[in-house]
């Protein structure tokens, strides 16, 4: 399952970060083509590393190699230092004395509180400078509900993950709040992995029912242009979610 097209938020303050770090750093006769090109790079390796943390391709405590990683990207080690640099202040990695980076852990109970935040902010989505869905925007909560229906049809954890990640895409273009999206996305990829990591402990086909009616119900919002009442809804599924996961991880 691909991710959506026109993932930006957070995206895009890194894009900044790194086109900052790119100016201030060039040499003498280095042009903007140059520098957009470290940008995208930046993007790129930092897209597919998130990707793969979240995903547990890199499960908690992996250590990443710098070497390694510039050698698969076909770059220098500097600008993969400057990507791990960048996961680790997104508390996705962090650096250990003699051993190097590491996969950080997630457990739902050292999370109470960014989830907390998180219902908070998802409600905000509907409060600061929302933004009435289009065309495109409906068709692509349309998509994500069939989405829901397959993956109901046929339950897989990895595709609920990917479904999980595209639909809070999805749901950060109904507002144009840019502090908002950083830091909601901020969040959201700090927690995105517990879901795959207690999967195995839960009723996956349940799961998935739960999910495909929060997709179902945000659709209905959407189309009528009520974003208060999608983001709502989504207030309330992230509560319950905690709830849920806060109850098997005591039962473990």
């Amino acid at each position: 399952m691909q991710p959506l097209e026109g993932h930006r938020t957070m995206q895009d303050h890194e894009t900044k970060v790194d086109e900052a770090t790119a100016r201030s750093a060039k040499p003498a006769g280095t042009d903007d083509t140059q520098v957009n090109a470290a940008r995208e790079r930046f993007q790129r390796i930092y897209s597919i590393l998130r990707g793969r943390i979240c995903m547990l391709d890199y499960p908690p405590g992996t250590r990443l190699s710098e070497e390694a990683l510039a050698a698969e990207f076909g770059i220098s080690r500097t600008p993969v230092r400057r990507v791990l640099g960048w996961l680790e202040s997104q508390g996705l990695l962090r650096s250990v004395q003699g051993v190097g980076t590491i996969v950080t852990d997630v457990e739902i109970g050292a999370f109470a509180q960014v989830y907390q935040l998180r219902m908070e902010l998802a409600e905000l989505v509907g409060k600061l400078s929302p933004v009435p869905p289009s065309q495109e925007t409906i068709r692509l909560f349309h998509e994500l509900e069939a989405r829901g229906v397959e993956l109901v049809a046929r339950p897989d954890p990895r595709n609920f993950a990917q479904l999980n990640i595209d639909l809070f895409h999805a749901l950060m273009r109904l507002t144009e709040n840019e502090p908002l999206r950083e830091i909601s996305e901020r969040l959201y990829y700090q927690t995105a992995r517990i879901w795959l990591k207690s999967i195995s402990h839960m009723d996956l086909a349940e799961e998935v029912a739960v999910f495909a009616r929060e997709i179902a119900e945000i659709r209905t919002a959407v189309e009528i242009g009520d974003v208060s009442a999608a983001a709502y809804i989504r207030r309330s599924h992230i509560s319950m979610s905690f709830v849920r996961l806060s109850n098997t991880s005591a039962l473990r």
